[in-house]
């Protein structure tokens, strides 16, 4: 295959995107994208070699595993080997045993399943997560050990024919990815069936240009350029991804590769010695820079400046240049390391990694026992204290059947839907809690206080009314309550506040905007999102129709990272940040206001600041408990504590 410095660029301006995104940079908020492109030109280069070696009859499928291996598991094994001695330095226990099922996961291309089954509220913050970034590795190992065998196979009835397929594929990929986004987000970030689209494209580009050359085409070169770094600039976080939207930076990438020609104004740009020369380690760099951020992240208390994410960034390039040169090229080098010993290293590397892992993951308590004992008296106090167990999560089948008529589950289903009428048989009416994991806690507190026997929680961790996904429990409630209107006396909503509040140039809520601050850094540009707060109000409103409605609006979160409990201890005077509560206070009287305004006061409206009446530090913990965990959600003593404030009143 003939060299195009072109593509090479092409994996420069994919990279640096990504790591500037992943350094927190807003500017470069589309920054993903990048992991899109290298997926394109994966897809291609593969099979433009694919295609090659079928069509001259020289076809191994040891050979191309041969070829995969020397490119990428010697980098990789050794930046997996760097990480180990800083996991084992800087990690807790908790954060060391996902790291261990990380170096199982990687090692056995499959890291992706692993953060999709993690990809929930009690997994390991992602941003601390050395071998997060590798998810996308395993996507392109999964389609590099199946697609030459795929295509092997389907070239028997002919090279058209394999391509319609190879078009047919990346077609039900991409209406899958296009499903997914809307019911099944993480399986459909993560996952390579909703991602093989994106790689099946580069199939299909290589077919064409295997056929017709790459053509001059200024234009439509340029086009595809400025599609893939305006989703570089336009996108953010709240883009559905991978959907149709994928498709910007997707074909902006086939423009180019299709269209690219040497002679042309983009394959100029992109063929720059600083674009090839950074394209050149730029997988070397993918692999770096997270856990350069991930250990920098877990080692200081407070949230990394930006100036020290942009030094290991420059960083991350310097040592990608060192494992290029020292790494990468050796192992490719045919005349320094044979097939034999190249399949040898790659099944010891896998072993030993696997080993190591497998010891982490079975083995915690003795890793646990080893830390405890570096740690200062302070710091294994605090320790004992964070680790008794949180609250939030819904009840489990044998519990639901020992508490009768009291129960909270993710959704509901005929069964459950017999027991609550046979309970509103027995009780009367009963109450019944909506909503996302603060729900979860809000169950929690209502249900400790012993009053209520008919207690009905349906809640779901990261299901809202202003997202109210397929797989969400919110229609079937309506459903339900329709059918059977009597049933309960009040309907109690509750939801996570960040995601009724974003900032002023209008990026959508999210944890970050607390806790990429410090704990004394004032919260500003931050204001409510009136488009997620109606999406609400205009559910609850027609609920009401039904049922009488609370919409116990959200309380205000500490957002306090255990590390800087950790180091603190329990006598530290903890605090909201500075203009945080009063921000919530703001998104309180807005939804009352608009309640009032627009919606015939319909809906009532609790505000459990004022209700709680949070005053810290001794709202947040002591040296016996802490009533607060992960920076937003209740523990357990904290359900029980605050729900002593709760008056019965307001459940009525």
């Amino acid at each position: 295959m003939k060299y195009r410095p072109e593509i090479d660029g092409l994996r420069a301006l994919a990279v640096i995107p990504v790591i500037l995104f992943h350094a927190g940079f807003e500017l470069f908020s589309g920054g993903f994208v990048g992991v899109d492109v290298f997926f394109v030109i994966s897809g291609y280069l593969i099979t433009t070699i694919l295609i090659d070696d079928i069509e001259n009859k020289r076809f191994s499928i040891i050979n191309f595993y041969e070829k995969r291996a020397r490119r990428i598991l010697p980098a990789m094994f050794f930046v997996m080997l760097v990480c180990i001695p800083f996991a084992w330095m800087l990690m807790m226990p908790s954060q060391m045993t996902d790291f261990s099922q990380s170096l199982v996961a990687v090692s056995l291309f499959s890291s992706n399943i692993l953060f999709w089954l993690e990809s929930d509220y009690f997994a390991a913050a992602t941003e601390q997560k050395p071998l997060l970034h590798t998810w996308s590795l395993a996507v392109e190992e999964q389609y590099y050990v199946l697609f030459p065998i795929f295509l092997i196979l389907a070239w028997r009835y002919g090279k058209n024919r394999a391509f319609g397929m190879i078009v047919v594929m990346a077609a039900i990929s991409l209406l899958l990815s296009e499903w997914g986004w809307r019911n099944k987000t993480s399986a459909n970030f993560y996952l390579a069936p909703t991602r093989a689209w994106e790689l099946l494209a580069g199939s299909i580009t290589a077919f064409i240009v295997q056929k017709r050359g790459v053509q001059k085409n200024n234009f439509l070169a340029l086009l595809g350029l400025s599609a893939i770094i305006f989703s570089i600039f336009a996108y953010d976080e709240g883009t559905p991804f991978p959907s149709v939207y994928a498709l910007l930076p997707v074909v902006g990438v086939v423009l180019l590769v299709m269209y690219a020609e040497k002679d042309t104004f983009a394959a100029r740009l992109l063929s720059t010695k600083v674009f090839v020369g950074v394209g050149l380690i730029s997988y070397s760099a993918y692999l770096w820079h997270q856990p350069l951020f991930a250990f920098a992240r877990i080692r200081l208390i407070e949230h990394p400046s930006l100036t020290l994410m942009l030094s290991l960034s420059v960083a991350a390039i310097i040592l990608a240049y060192l494992s290029y040169r020292y790494v990468e090229q050796p192992f490719r080098n045919k005349g320094q390391l044979s097939r034999s010993r190249i399949f040898i290293i790659s099944i010891l590397g896998i072993s030993f990694f696997t080993c190591v892992g497998l010891a982490g993951h079975f083995y915690p308590k003795e890793f646990e026992k080893i830390w405890l004992s570096r740690q200062t008296l302070l710091t294994q106090n605090m320790y004992e204290v964070l680790s008794k167990p949180s609250n939030w999560s819904a009840l489990d089948e044998d519990t639901q059947e020992k508490r009768s008529c009291i129960f909270n589950v993710t959704e509901l289903n005929e069964e459950l839907e017999r027991k609550i009428l046979e309970c509103r048989e027995q009780y009367d009416k009963g109450i019944l809690i909506i909503g996302d994991s603060h729900a979860i806690d809000l169950f929690g507190s209502v249900d400790s206080r012993r009053e209520h026997p008919f207690l009905i929680g349906v809640t779901q961790g990261g299901c809202r009314l202003h997202n109210n996904y397929d797989h969400c429990q919110y229609d079937r409630v309506v459903d339900f309550l329709n059918a059977h209107p009597a049933t309960f006396r009040v309907v109690i909503y509750e939801q996570a506040g960040f995601y009724l509040l974003r900032e002023r140039d209008g990026t959508k809520g999210s944890r970050s905007m607390f806790t990429e601050r410090s704990i004394g850094e004032r919260i500003d540009n931050v204001v409510v999102d009136e488009e997620h707060i109606n999406l609400v109000l205009e559910f609850l409103y027609a609920l009401s129709d039904t049922i009488k409605v609370n919409w116990f609006l959200p309380r205000a979160e500490p957002h306090i990272a255990r590390s800087f409990i950790l180091k603190n201890g329990c006598n530290y005077q903890y605090s909201y940040r500075p203009n945080l509560y009063e921000t919530f206070e703001v998104l309180d009287t807005y939804i009352d206001n608009l309640v009032r305004e627009r919606f015939e006061g319909r809906i009532n409206t609790v505000s459990q600041n004022q209700m709680y009446n949070f005053d810290f530090p001794s709202d947040f913990m002591n040296c016996d408990t802490i009533y607060w965990t992960d920076g937003d959600h209740l523990s357990a003593s904290g359900e029980e504590y605050f729900g002593k404030r709760l008056t019965s009143e307001l459940l009525e």
